[in-house]
C-alpha cells in the first residue's frame, strides 16, 4: 500500500459517499429513531448506514488491514495489540449535533500505523466538505475540499496571530465544555494575549486548528480514540500538534480501553504551547 494522494482521494470518495448516505437519512426522516448504547451513547439509522458502507469499502480497499470502527464489536486488547496497522472510524462523529440538525457532524477515517495516526478523512456531509492529509517518513500534506475545490492547509502561529492585533481563537465541545476550558482561557488572558471562545460539536475543532482557523482546542473529558485519530491526522500533517497533558503526541491503541486522556490540539508555537500548558495543569 502507497500511501500519497491518489489514495488519499480513494479514501475521500469513501467518505463522501458515506456522507451521501447520511444525509439521506438526515433529509427524510422527520421522526428520527434513535437507540441509546450501552456507554449511553445515542444510535441512530445513519450510523449504521454509513458503517456498513465504509466497512465494505475498506475491506475492499485494502482486504488485510483491520477496521476498529465505533459501531463495531471492539476486538479485545490482547488481539488489537498486535496489530501495526488498522482503520479506525466514526461513521457519524457528533450524533447529538446530528439529532438537533445544526449540521456539524462528520464521517471520520484514520489509518493508525504503529500507534500513531498516519492518514486521516474528515467529511462533512452538510456542505459537502473534506478535510483530508497524510504523514509519511518521505512526505507530508494536508488539504481541505470545498464545492469541489481543493485548498492546501496549515495550522497557524498563534503568536502571529496576536500580532496582527486578533486575539485567539479557543474552541470547545458544544455539550462537554469544562469548567477548565474557561480556567485555561483565563491563564491564556494572563500571560500570553486575549482568547475567543468558540463552542462547536465533532472532530471539526480539531479542522479547525488544522486549517488555521483556530489556535488552540483543549478537551477535558472522556473522548474515544475514534472521535480524534481522522483528526488529529490531518492537524498533524498541516503542521500542528495533538497532545497529552503530559506534553507527549497522543497514542492510540495502548490499553485496553479506547478512551482518551485530556488533551489539546494547538498550532505551530509548539515550545510556547508546552511551557503554557504544563504550568496549567
Amino acid at each position: 500500500m502507497i500511501i500519497d494522494t491518489v489514495f488519499l482521494h480513494k479514501l475521500i470518495d469513501i467518505a463522501r459517499v458515506a456522507g451521501e448516505r447520511i444525509l439521506t437519512i438526515y433529509n427524510q426522516i422527520n421522526d428520527l429513531e434513535v437507540l441509546v448504547k450501552d456507554d449511553n451513547s445515542p444510535l441512530t439509522q445513519a450510523d449504521l448506514a454509513s458503517h456498513h458502507y465504509i466497512e465494505q469499502a475498506l475491506t475492499k480497499l485494502t482486504p488485510n488491514i483491520p477496521i476498529l470502527s465505533e459501531e463495531s464489536p471492539l476486538p479485545e486488547f490482547k488481539v488489537r495489540q498486535h496489530w501495526d496497522a488498522y482503520w479506525l472510524v466514526d461513521p457519524l462523529d457528533g450524533t447529538k449535533e446530528f439529532i438537533s440538525r445544526n449540521g456539524e457532524f462528520t464521517v471520520n477515517i484514520a489509518l493508525i500505523k504503529n500507534g500513531l495516526p498516519i492518514l486521516g478523512v474528515v467529511h462533512v456531509p452538510v456542505g459537502n466538505t473534506s478535510y483530508a492529509g497524510f504523514s509519511t517518513a518521505d512526505s507530508r500534506f494536508a488539504c481541505k475540499i470545498l464545492a469541489g475545490k481543493q485548498l492546501d492547509i496549515s495550522a497557524r502561529l498563534a503568536q502571529a496571530h496576536l500580532d496582527s492585533g486578533l486575539p485567539l481563537e479557543v474552541v470547545a465541545s458544544r455539550h462537554h465544555r469544562a469548567e477548565a476550558v474557561d480556567k485555561l482561557c483565563a491563564t491564556i488572558n494572563a500571560t500570553w494575549g486575549q482568547t475567543q471562545l468558540r463552542a462547536m460539536g465533532s472532530s471539526l475543532k480539531i479542522c479547525l486548528v488544522a486549517e488555521g482557523e483556530a489556535d488552540l482546542y483543549p478537551r477535558f473529558g472522556p473522548t474515544s480514540e475514534w472521535d480524534t485519530g481522522a483528526a488529529q491526522a490531518i492537524a498533524e500533517a498541516a503542521g500542528g500538534y495533538v497532545l497529552n497533558a503530559s506534553g507527549a503526541t497522543l497514542g492510540y491503541n495502548q490499553k485496553a480501553s479506547v478512551l482518551n486522556p485530556d488533551f489539546f490540539v494547538i498550532g505551530k508555537d509548539i515550545d510556547k504551547w508546552r511551557m503554557l500548558l504544563r504550568d496549567f495543569v
